[in-house]
This record gives structure tokens, sequence and C-alpha cells, in this order.
């Protein structure tokens, strides 16, 4: 919606290089294309994707991009009807216009099929405070936070793992699921990840050498997050069980006193352990090997 042909060819040279092709619908609407064709583009693709999962009974992917020409567009119908204006000129009903898109994911009960949806927004100047992602992030399940400073450090995919999140995680991990140490071993990197990012914004202000030691142990953790658990291969698949043994490798870093978001017991069983060990729930790993692919991918 509203893309450049750049955009566009980059999608459908990737489906055709990987063989999907075949099996995606795609609607295209460039950046010159009518306004009012840009608005009904995303619900012609839900209304497709709905015939796959509760007729046909697929498990689909929708992948919507980019929402912000979307909602620039429902900014531009709105200015033209002479509505009171919103939050920076946006209509007042874009939360509940965004509402009618994103909410059709889902099951229907009876039937074997679903829609996944993959909404690809840009934030104008970089701002996470303005409405199109302010609104989405209070409708959607889970949001990933491409970064571009992580992005210049050569870091892919550049995810800042800080202002993402998913709503749905705590319900699908831990023993049965992924593994028994998942929960706590996140909530770890998490606090880690933020005292090395401000233990980064200190050294550019005083330098290395007025540091703490712990605080030049953030830095080293930084980096080493950054580089081997952030960073993959475009093409890596890497299991849940590789990245929390990965996780253990780089939380060695800290003496285990410095590990304060991890039970006594975790500790006692998970930081001497090496990745050889074989500890994870087998029946989970046997699962993890055989994912559940999309059968068909609609693209708008």
């Amino acid at each position: 919606m509203g893309v450049n042909l750049e955009t566009s060819r980059f999608f459908t040279r990737d489906f055709e290089e990987n063989g999907s092709m075949e099996r995606v619908t795609l609607f295209l609407n460039l950046a010159n294309d009518p306004t009012i064709e840009r608005i009904i583009t995303p619900r012609l693709a839900l209304t497709t994707a709905e015939y796959y999962a509760y007729q046909l009974e697929k498990h689909v992917l929708v992948i919507l991009t980019d929402l912000s020409s979307y909602c620039d567009a429902l900014r531009e119908v709105s200015a033209a009807r002479e509505e009171v204006p919103g939050r920076r000129g946006y209509p007042g009903y874009m939360y509940t216009d965004l509402s009618t898109i994103y909410e059709r994911a889902g099951r229907v009960a009876g039937r074997n099929g679903s829609i996944t949806q993959i909404p690809i927004l840009t934030m104008p100047n970089d701002d996470i405070t303005h409405p199109i992602p302010d609104l989405t992030g209070y409708i959607t399940e889970g949001q990933i936070f491409i970064d571009r400073q992580l992005y210049n450090k050569g870091i892919y995919p550049p995810i800042n793992v800080l202002p993402s999140l998913s709503r749905l995680m705590k319900s699908a991990i831990g023993e049965g699921m992924t593994r028994k140490d998942h929960s706590d071993v996140s909530n770890q990197l998490y606090a880690k990840y933020a005292i090395g990012r401000d233990a980064a914004a200190m050294k550019a202000v005083v330098g290395e050498e007025a540091l703490s030691s712990e605080d030049k142990l953030s830095l080293e953790f930084l980096d080493k997050f950054e580089k081997t658990f952030i960073n993959q291969g475009a093409y890596e698949k890497r299991s849940n069980f590789e990245s929390l043994d990965t996780a253990w490798e780089l939380l060695r870093i800290y003496p285990k006193e410095l590990l304060n978001r991890i039970p006594k017991k975790t500790l006692d069983e998970w930081y001497t352990r090496r990745p050889s060990d074989k500890s994870a729930n087998k029946d989970t790993r046997d699962n993890q090997d055989k994912p559940q692919e999309s059968e068909n991918l609609i693209d708008a």
C-alpha cells in the first residue's frame, strides 16, 4: 500500500526466489495509485485470506505494508471531507479503523484454518509516540522494533529488544512448551541489555576509564549480545533451545551474584551447564524440529 517500485520488486523477487510465488496472492497499490484504492487494499487482502482460512481451511499469513501509507490515505480522505482532525491531523476514528484490520487475524470456531497478520509500518522521524505506531501498539499482540542504529552497526536483523514485546509470550513458554528456564533467562537478558545500553551512554560522556568493573562487564555483554544473539544470518534456522543455550553463554560473562533476575535453583542447574548437555524436553524439541508452515501467503 503506497509503496514504491523498489519495495514492490523486493517482495516479488523474494517470493520468486524462495519458490513461494505460486502460493502467494498479491495485492499491490503503488505510491502513484489512487488514494481510495489504498484504503480498500488491506480489506480485499483480508477478505481473500478469510476465504482461504475459513472456507478452504488453510493456514494463511497476511503481510500488510506499509500501514503508515494507509493511515496517510485515511487522513487525506478525512481532510477532503472536512472532518474534525485528531492527533497530528489524523481522523479521530483511526483507532477504530485500524482495529477493523488488525482484529481480523485469528481463528473461527469449527474451522481448522487460521489467519496470522504481520502488519509493517514506518515511524515518521523514528517517533514511537506517533499516532500510527502508538495506536497499533494498543491493538496488536506484540511489536518488533527495527532500530536504525543497529542496522548501521551491521546487526541483522536490527531488532531492538527493549521496545519490542509479545503479549502472548507468557502463555507459550516454559516447561512442556519451550524450556523451564525460558522466562527467567528472558527477564535477565532484558535487564542486562538495558544496563549495557546505559553503560554505553555513560561511556560516551565520561570515557571507558571512568567506568566501574561492572560497567565494563555490561559493555562486554552488550557487544556480544548484539553480535551473537540478535545477529543472525538471513536463512539461519535457530531453535529456541539454541537461543537459550546462547543466552546462558552470554550470562556467564557475569558472576552468579550479579544475575539477580534468575532464581538460585535455576542458576545452580543451568549456570555451569554446557550446550552439549541433553537436558531439554525431548517432546518439545521434536515438535520444534517440525514447524507448521503457512499454506498460503497473502501480501498487500
